[in-house]
């Protein structure tokens, strides 16, 4: 989630984001952060703090007292040592002071990322199908594969839940953002992509559609 009221940099912050393989939602109020948050499990926040509708830091505040501990890196203008030390106290898990580089703030999203408890470890595996979450890259026994970026982000869902059913709702949240154009059976596509892929490589793992539920990663059954 994004929460960010200016237009053109919560586009660039949107696209490098993505590029960077994050889906991401963004948001111009607080008011519609907090509704979105209502519905939807998110992995990390990027906060600023001059909002039209209130205080960011205030805001965090009260999520923090609320006990809710989705990490929140805090990306605003308010550079003084003060400012830090006050939003870091207050609950934010990091602080990036603007302007910055995209490649900082990717940096920074991902080691929020990595810290104990939270959404993403540096490399996830099942069978001989590997997923460095850092570089993106995809590899089967060892040999390293190209997958566009909604494949790796699939992958990467059922590689954390290797051997559960993941809910096709669960699966449709992490690859698509609010404002996205989804087809109906664009999920599917990217299942049956991803699984011709995996078996194009020599994969000892396959993804399994569990009808009316979802799909899960399991081991490929021998020709």
């Amino acid at each position: 989630m994004l929460v960010e009221d200016n237009e053109r940099l919560s586009s660039l912050m949107r696209g490098g984001l993505s590029r960077g393989g994050f889906t991401v939602d963004v948001f111009d109020l607080l008011e519609d952060a907090e509704a979105a948050l209502d519905t939807v499990d998110y992995d990390l926040i990027l906060l600023d703090l001059g909002l039209p509708d209130g205080d960011g830091m205030d805001w965090l505040k009260r999520f923090r007292r609320g006990s809710r501990d989705v990490p929140v890196l805090v990306v605003t203008a308010r550079g003084g040592l003060t400012d830090r030390v006050a939003g870091l106290d207050t609950g934010a898990d990091d602080y990036l002071v603007k302007p910055f580089e995209m490649d900082e703030l990717l940096a920074r999203c991902r080691a929020v990322l990595r810290r104990p408890g939270a959404a993403l470890s540096t490399v996830l595996a099942a069978g001989n199908v590997t997923l460095d979450t850092t570089s993106r890259q995809v590899a089967v026994a060892g040999s390293q594969i190209d997958a566009p970026r909604r494949e790796t982000d699939l992958l990467e869902v059922l590689l954390r839940r290797s051997g559960q059913v993941v809910p096709r709702a669960v699966l449709e949240e992490r690859l698509y953002g609010f404002d996205d154009e989804v087809t109906p059976n664009a999920l599917e596509a990217h299942v049956s992509r991803l699984r011709r892929r995996l078996s194009d490589a020599a994969a000892d793992v396959t993804v399994h559609t569990v009808r009316g539920v979802g799909y899960l990663l399991r081991p490929a059954v021998a020709p």
